[in-house]
């Protein structure tokens, strides 16, 4: 899960990370006494959405009057930012943050992720941190430094030096520098995060590090130790579709296809992806119902497939350990009748009680393909899509 930047930094400030004063604004008004609470003469309105190129795409702002703050936020508020990293609709934004400005010597980048390969949380950093990092990490990658932070040790004392040393720190700077690596990495392991990015940490001209932006993600699977962090979720910054499945225990992700997968797993769910690909379609979507499926989940999947107006065929993969295949049998049937669906559907079922299920589905009366592998499947449901 990702939250807004004013979000992120709050977390920040809860752990002793130095970050700009700031204020969220959610209408015109709020910008204004926003910025006569931060006080000043001028100050940073930056528009909060889960995208990264905001400033190169009008998303922040340099006001110089309490009614410009006023005029800016009235021009984002309300409005859809699109950014290199959205889709062509862009991001909605509901809020700005007012930021008192910063006097910026240099820009840097730090963060923080789950290293899956090391299967530790990884530090990332570069001297040449702002707008371009991606860039950067493109076309120097000799530029990015990754050191791997070991679980009993935490961060250590000569990594900190080392990057440091890196980033052209002086020696109060890398003192500075390693008490803010340890209390990130206390709220990374803490608020069971999956990333943390500071684009850019800077340096400011009177040579103390600061965060100028923030950007957190949450591990969805850990929410429920944090009820304060999982309130902090937006539904207007993610697809539709993808908000409902999440509210229904379903992992989907759209894509650009046109046959609808739903599978139990997420290795299966690729797997049949994959498959499909190999065979000349193209997948509308990722869509595991999970090992714990139930007829009622698989209906609000099939709900989920029929919204997307580019499906021409499914294709539901289940295999049966342990949920059984009579069950998804159940609520294929209970879906099709509840949705009056009159697409195209290849059933392959396969392990526990796959006869029962198979028989459910053919005593039915629904017009359902049924295919007897995983490829078989594959080739039906594009025959399908394509009208064959």
């Amino acid at each position: 899960m990702n939250i807004h930047e004013y979000q992120a930094k709050r977390l920040f400030a809860d752990y002793g990370i130095p970050v700009p004063t700031g204020l969220p604004a959610f209408s015109p008004e709020e910008a204004r006494q926003a910025a006569q609470t931060l006080g000043g003469s001028s100050w940073m309105v930056k528009a909060q959405v889960h995208a990264g190129g905001r400033g190169k795409a009008g998303g922040v702002k340099r006001a110089q009057s309490s009614q410009e703050v006023v005029d800016i936020a009235n021009n984002l508020l309300g409005k859809r930012l699109v950014t290199h990293q959205t889709n062509a609709d862009g991001q909605p934004i509901s809020a700005v943050l007012v930021e008192t400005p910063t006097s910026i010597d240099r820009e840097l980048y730090l963060s923080m992720l789950i290293d899956r390969a090391n299967k530790r949380v990884s530090i990332i950093a570069s001297a040449s941190g702002g707008m371009d990092i991606e860039k950067v990490a493109e076309e120097t990658p000799e530029k990015v430094l990754t050191r791997v932070i070991h679980p009993i040790t935490g961060v250590q004392a000569n990594q900190s030096q080392e990057i440091g040393f890196a980033l052209g720190f002086d020696k109060e700077q890398r003192k500075s520098f390693a008490d803010i690596l340890n209390k990130l990495y206390k709220l990374f392991v803490e608020k069971d995060l999956s990333l943390l990015e500071i684009n850019p940490l800077v340096v400011t001209g009177e040579g103390k590090l600061l965060a100028l932006d923030g950007k957190i993600n949450l591990d969805d699977n850990a929410l429920y130790r944090h009820k304060d962090l999982e309130s902090l979720y937006d539904a207007s910054q993610v697809d539709g579709k993808e908000d409902i499945a999440r509210r229904h225990d379903l992992n989907y992700i759209a894509l650009d296809g046109d046959i609808a997968c739903m599978v139990n797993g997420a290795g299966l769910a690729m797997a049949t992806m994959d498959l499909i690909k190999l065979h000349g379609g193209d997948p509308a979507n990722f869509l595991d119902v999970g090992g714990g499926a139930t007829a009622e989940r698989v209906t609000e999947a099939f709900k989920l497939i029929q919204s997307d107006s580019k499906v021409k065929a499914i294709l539901v993969n289940i295999f049966g350990g342990i949920v059984r295949c009579d069950l998804i049998a159940d609520g294929i049937i209970q879906a099709v009748n509840e949705t009056g669906l009159n697409l195209p559907v290849v059933v392959r079922l396969e392990g526990t009680n796959v006869d029962k299920g198979k028989e459910t589905l053919q005593k039915s009366g629904l017009k359902l393909i049924a295919a007897n592998d995983l490829t078989d499947a594959a080739q039906q449901a594009v025959a399908a899509a394509r009208g064959k």
